[in-house]
């Protein structure tokens, strides 16, 4: 497998430094990926980058997954119009951690000569004085040359101007891939493609402090294809960490895809041969309303990024909430589980004490749940057959409903129309 073809025909590839594919073609080579712990998980926006590791691993080279204990201190300005809030050290070393645990999710860190390696740049800053650092790195690369960053430059020319700590993040970088160049001889850096002055940097005091030679690849920036924000959703950041986003949401991110978006991601996300991609943009221009490709990304990614067992609760859930599936469902899943089922969804309390002599089904729909705005509205629906109880429909407005229907003795579960959902808690 040839990793810069592999990429290009996927449509990751954006750059590489001349020399680079014939590096790589000629021997097993080292090349890292840097990921700041800004927060304690990562998120789809990182997924390209955890994908080209896999992709080089596969190509039988060996993945440096570098956690920048360090550079998170700091702040990274690449894309940014303004400085960040660093984190106290307590926090930045939870984050790390927490990051470490999920990339030995998809990477081999146990098959051999190109077996996965985690490292954290803190290890080799922690000691580092300022006296010894602007000596022993900063002498090499001039204000010039830093200035002319487009990253730098832009935040010039705008408002918030920029501090000196960030001003300085690409000599810290820079000096990342110094350090793996000459102690894990790490020939090769790859990131976004915001972050290629960065990388340059590096190669550049590689040159200059020990005349040596490294090499640097960038991938594209994802975007939609409507202009907006990739892995962004109403709700915030789509996290890998399921108890920041549910399994189910995040099958539900990939499977919401626009067929645009679908085409593009199946390559990117997913470790499908281009014949199987092929295949399944057939079967899916055959018939776009089967969603396909959007079932086929989602269900792939959810594996990999958790297991078979999240990804059948996110079927079974989706089924559930837009499909005929069964009250079993729910029965089968803990309190937590079930109010995850149900966030974003209209929800309310009602006295269990209440329920026991029963009320009237009208009444509990617009008296004790405001899922109708009056009786009237609420019984004219009813009567026309439109508003479901624990997924069975119910036409008469006067059926009593009592604590003997409540799901797990606690939840009623209330449908308006076909999508339309409503949960009361007893309590």
């Amino acid at each position: 497998m040839n990793f810069i073809e592999e990429l290009r025909w996927r449509g990751m590839l954006h750059d590489t430094m001349p020399g680079t594919e014939e590096q790589l073609n000629k021997e097993l080579t080292s090349g890292y990926i840097g990921f700041d712990p800004t927060a304690d998980s990562l998120h789809v926006g990182h997924l390209t980058q955890i994908m080209t590791l896999i992709h080089f691993q596969r190509a039988g080279h060996k993945p440096v997954a570098l956690v920048g204990g360090a550079t998170g201190m700091v702040g990274d300005p690449s894309g940014k119009s303004a400085e960040r809030n660093l984190l106290s050290e307590e926090v930045l070393f939870q984050n790390v951690t927490c990051l470490e645990n999920q990339l030995k999710k998809f990477l081999d860190f146990d098959c051999g000569a190109n077996s996965a390696v985690m490292v954290n740049n803190y290890d080799w800053f922690k000691n580092f004085s300022f006296l010894d650092f602007i000596r022993d790195v900063g002498k090499h690369i001039t204000v010039n040359y830093m200035m002319a960053k487009d990253s730098v430059k832009k935040r010039l020319e705008g408002d918030s101007g920029m501090s000196f700590t960030e001003f300085s993040y690409q000599l810290v970088q820079g000096y990342d891939f110094y350090y793996l160049w000459k102690e894990n001889k790490c020939l090769v850096q790859m990131g976004g493609s915001d972050q290629w002055g960065n990388m340059v940097t590096g190669t550049e005091l590689i040159r200059r402090k020990a005349g040596g030679a490294a090499f640097a690849i960038t991938t594209e920036l994802i975007k939609k294809a409507d202009g907006t924000k990739f892995g962004k959703t109403e709700s915030g950041a789509v996290w890998l960490d399921p108890k920041k986003t549910s399994p189910f949401k995040f099958y539900q991110f990939w499977l919401n895809a626009s067929d645009a978006d679908a085409k593009t991601w199946i390559r990117i996300f997913t470790l499908k041969t281009k014949a199987e991609i092929e295949a399944l943009e057939k079967e899916h221009d055959a018939a776009p309303h089967l969603r396909v490709l959007q079932k086929a990304l989602a269900e792939d990614i959810t594996i990999r990024t958790h297991n078979e067992t999240a990804l059948q609760t996110a079927l079974k859930t989706t089924d559930f909430l837009f499909g005929n599936g069964s009250l079993e469902f729910l029965l089968s899943l803990s309190d937590a589980e079930i109010l995850d089922v149900f966030e974003g969804i209209p929800q309310f309390s009602i006295a269990k004490s209440g329920l026991t002599p029963g009320i009237a089904l009208a009444d509990l729909v617009s008296e004790h749940a405001a899922v109708f705005p009056s009786k009237s509205e609420a019984r004219k629906m009813i009567q026309g057959g439109g508003v479901a109880l624990n997924k069975e429909k119910l036409a008469d407005p006067s059926q009593v409903i009592t604590a003997g229907q409540l799901i797990k003795e606690k939840y009623l579960v209330i449908q308006k129309g076909k999508k339309n959902y409503f949960l009361l808690i007893a309590e």
